[in-house]
């Protein structure tokens, strides 16, 4: 489990941060707590003691109190150095101030300018850095299976054999599953790209619409891509970029 730590006293854009974060499936996930706090407390300063979970803050630098998100930030480098602090602000002239005080600062963002998706790539890039450890997880009378979502690279249903085989780095296992009771086993990075395919669109490299073919980031080549599911794997990557 780890947290994401929201210091903001502005109204408008603490709303606009949950909006932020309800709009992003990652945070579907019951293992990730967020808080939301407009001032240094005794229950955030408690937080930020707490060093066995590692967390996000999102932080605005100026807030309305003696305590600024500055003086927070270097109150947690105090204690936490794993912990990830992203510092917001309406007046970018701020930054080296920040940048001079607190160090580790993963980025600074500015409100007025694309703050939607600057923080959203911001915390996906930090959650997949970090705290990828979610799972495909299957069992059967004969079988238990865990593996790793981002060892994950494709998986195809195999006519023959009436499997699905599901491709790793490493090597592959075959199930008796359908690519739509697989999808159910899977989070929103996979996508059917054929209708017997699915890819893990965070580790394909490019798609070739054309010759109905895309790329792994292994360099390996999968002739398994339908013009038909095009317009989903785009809005997807729009919302993830």
């Amino acid at each position: 489990m780890f947290k994401i730590i929201v210091v903001e006293d502005d109204r408008n854009t603490q709303f606009t941060i949950k909006k932020i974060l309800r709009e992003m499936d990652i945070f579907k996930d019951s293992n990730i707590r967020i808080c939301y706090f407009t001032k240094f407390t005794n229950e955030l300063k408690e937080i930020i003691m707490d060093t066995s979970e590692r967390k996000i803050y999102i932080m605005d630098i100026e807030l309305e109190t003696r305590v600024s998100g500055i003086d927070i930030a270097k109150f947690i480098r105090k204690t936490d150095w794993e912990s990830e602090i992203i510092f917001t602000t309406h007046h970018d002239k701020m930054f080296e101030t920040a940048y001079r005080n607190v160090y580790e600062v993963f980025d600074f963002i500015e409100k007025f300018h694309d703050f939607d998706k600057k923080l959203k790539k911001d915390i996906k890039l930090i959650i997949n850095r970090n705290y990828d450890k979610r799972m495909f997880k299957y069992d059967s009378r004969d079988l238990s299976l865990r593996i790793f979502y981002r060892s994950i690279t494709h998986i195809y249903r195999d006519k023959e054999a009436r499997k699905i085989i599901i491709n790793t780095d490493k090597t592959s296992y075959a199930l008796y599953l359908s690519i739509t009771d697989c999808m159910k086993y899977l989070d929103s990075r996979f996508k059917i790209v054929h209708r017997a395919c699915i890819a893990n669109t965070e580790r394909v490299q490019s798609y070739d619409w054309k010759n109905s073919a895309f790329e792994l980031d292994t360099g390996k080549r999968v002739n398994m891509l339908s013009k038909k599911f095009k317009k989903e794997l785009e809005s997807y990557d729009e919302c993830n970029n």
